[in-house]
């Protein structure tokens, strides 16, 4: 490992999960990661941030394909780009993209450093963590497989836990990996002083993680080669190859590797993580009033103490009560007590048998060329609002049961209907018939926001033809 010290670390920023516990906010097409909820910015590009120092490479991001322009987007917003965006057909835990992490990172160095991290936890002293980092870095580079632990402050039931052996040292021998304890066996293991939680985040060298997937899991890596081997590119993504990806065992890396292992370390640290699992998590996070109450958006407390308002549209007003949760979004409102705040995921459970869309998507929904907002709808029509990126458009389609009236609120936007090309400016619209065959093109250099009126017999998502 002569080079290892020499090269920079691959960090590899793991993007799956919904993060059901933070319904109706988190949801299938928008998760967690992605809410713009701190200061303007999303969990996952303050993991990118994380890891844009001289000591990292470009990173390497691996996600569903669902996520796929998201990523691409809030990276674009900073002014990054990654090494790649890979997609997973499927979801198979987190040992197949520990696997792929290492397999792409010996592609560009045989002493390749990767860093295996979530993007969907908060982590409040960026500059703790890269001390933490320096550390693991020394240990990964002499070939242990490096976990990140930190520190407990409560007796938490709701995270795995790691059992170091005795010791002082910045690094230290890893002795178990502990399940999610009941209370009393939490309690016990923040008096004995030698567990911590485990973060989920990883360093080690990909030459070594190669061999321990060869020792312990050598199914999950010939799969993982065979998927990569296969893989397509599309646009600015990597596809793995959708066969071979699905027949990888579902496990984790915990289980596939950590367990098995034994030259497995630990760096402990306390840079204020949280996995922000549920919603008593980002209250904690958040500044709060006298009386232990916060809010994000419009918010008046009246006789009330430590509780939480997310409101996106409307002025929520809180009298008389203690530890309770108010989420609302436009289309769903969520009251809870925060004590029982784990039960949401059983909520989300019910919505998804009966069907509902609040699990999948909010009202806003973001497409390759921007997003549409539905503003409103009934029998025979729908309203909405849009916004077409510079630069970007919606290919050429038409509707059999449907109309569009398009009004222009602005930026300039280019409309082809039945191979007529118009512009239309700032306060004028357009109508496209039943049936018309039409486009649509942002050829300026700010974002086209309009107003556009469907109405006919059926205004179903599928009532479309491109051609």
């Amino acid at each position: 490992m002569t080079g290892s010290r020499m090269s920079k670390i691959t960090p590899v920023i793991l993007s799956g999960g919904f993060g059901s516990r933070l319904w109706p906010l988190s949801r299938k097409e928008r998760p967690k990661q992605f809410l713009p909820i701190f200061q303007g910015q999303t969990l996952f590009q303050k993991t990118c941030e994380r890891v844009s120092s001289d000591r990292f490479g470009a990173p390497l991001v691996i996600s569903n394909q669902d996520h796929r322009f998201l990523i691409g987007e809030q990276m674009s917003e900073m002014g990054m780009e990654p090494q790649a965006i890979v997609l997973e057909p499927c979801g198979r835990n987190t040992a197949a993209p520990a696997a792929l992490a290492a397999l792409m990172a010996l592609e560009n160095d045989e002493d390749a450093v990767v860093l295996l991290l979530p993007s969907d936890h908060l982590i409040a002293d960026t500059k703790e963590f890269l001390c933490a980092v320096d550390a693991a870095l020394v240990s990964a580079s002499a070939g242990q497989i490096v976990t990140f632990g930190i520190e407990p402050d409560e007796p938490n039931t709701g995270y795995g836990y790691i059992k170091l052996h005795v010791g002082t040292e910045p690094v230290r021998s890893v002795e178990a990996f502990v399940e999610k304890p009941d209370l009393a066996t939490a309690e016990a293991f923040l008096a004995d002083g030698n567990y911590l939680w485990n973060a989920g985040i990883f360093m080690y060298s990909a030459a070594i993680m190669r061999d321990a997937f060869l020792k312990h899991a050598p199914d999950i890596w010939d799969q993982i080669v065979k998927a990569y081997a296969s893989a397509r590119r599309d646009l600015d993504f990597l596809r793995l190859d959708e066969e071979a990806f699905a027949k990888i065992r579902n496990i984790s890396f915990d289980y596939a590797i950590m367990e098995n292992q034994s030259n497995v370390a630990c760096v402990p640290t306390d840079p204020g993580w949280s996995d922000l699992g549920a919603w008593p998590t980002i209250w904690e996070t958040m500044p709060k009033n006298d009386e232990g109450n916060s809010a994000l958006g419009e918010a008046i407390f009246e006789q009330s103490k430590n509780c939480l308002v997310y409101s996106e549209d409307a002025l929520v007003s809180v009298v008389g009560l203690e530890g309770v949760m108010v989420i609302n979004t436009k289309d769903a409102l969520l009251v809870a007590a925060k004590d029982k705040a784990q039960h949401v995921k059983q909520v989300v459970e019910q919505l998804e048998k009966a069907g509902r869309p609040e699990t999948v998507q909010h009202r806003r929904v973001y497409r390759p060329w921007g997003w549409s907002e539905r503003i409103t709808e009934g029998d025979r029509f729908r309203v909405q609002s849009m916004q077409i990126e510079p630069g970007k458009g919606l290919t050429l389609q038409r509707h059999i049961h449907r109309a569009e009236h398009w009004v222009v609120v602005s930026g300039t936007l280019e409309a082809t209907i039945d191979g007529r090309e118009e512009l239309i400016s700032e306060n004028q619209s357009v109508f496209v018939p039943l049936g018309a065959r039409h486009k649509l093109q942002n050829p300026g250099r700010i974002p086209v926001r309009m107003i556009e009126v469907q109405s006919g017999a059926y205004i179903g998502e599928d009532d479309i033809q491109r051609d």
